[in-house]
């Protein structure tokens, strides 16, 4: 959904999606942007750290993008269908941090993804967009959290926030 940053709440969370991940998408995926000998060969993955083939890292966090941009995506669908209804602007990233992959996926692991505000952060130098900023995590069928991080967008507002001093320019919520 395409809300604006003073609509959008600290603690909501959003399901995006879940995600099967075969033997033939990781290799595929590891052949073109990760080609390491446990995500490309069963029997180098079986001699590995792992002890079998997993799933990139940067893999589980390319199937994390999509379904936030297919949930977005729904959610203008949804909104185009209300009459006079603008929808907020959502620009890029300026970046994530605590990058974790904690558990390995792989071969027919589902992975559950999800998002939730953590924080918002008002912008002085740019007073129509503010950021948010979000706990995202990857969770496999067995209730492990496989990948974590935070992510920070920015938003539209509304209006820009009254000139009384509210505002901050920094990253720490």
């Amino acid at each position: 959904m395409s809300r604006f940053f003073e609509d959008i709440r600290i603690g909501e969370q959003m399901r995006l999606g879940t995600h099967v991940f075969t033997r033939e998408e990781i290799v595929r995926f590891a052949r073109r942007f990760d080609p390491q000998p446990f995500h490309l060969d069963e029997g180098a993955a079986a001699a590995g750290p792992f002890g079998g083939l997993i799933a990139s890292g940067w893999h589980t966090g390319a199937v994390w993008v999509r379904l936030m941009v297919e949930h977005r995506q729904r959610g203008a669908e949804a909104e185009a269908t209300t009459p006079g209804t603008h929808r907020a602007r959502h620009g890029p990233s300026p970046g994530l941090r605590e990058l974790k992959w904690l558990v390995p996926v792989r071969p027919g692991d589902t992975i559950s993804y999800s998002t939730r505000v953590t924080g918002k952060i008002d912008l002085a130098s740019r007073p129509g967009w503010g950021i948010v900023v979000s706990r995202n995590e990857g969770v496999n069928q067995n209730g492990e959290t496989v990948l974590s991080f935070l992510g920070e967008v920015f938003v539209e507002r509304r209006a820009p926030p009254a000139q009384a001093g509210n505002s901050r320019d920094d990253n720490n919520p």
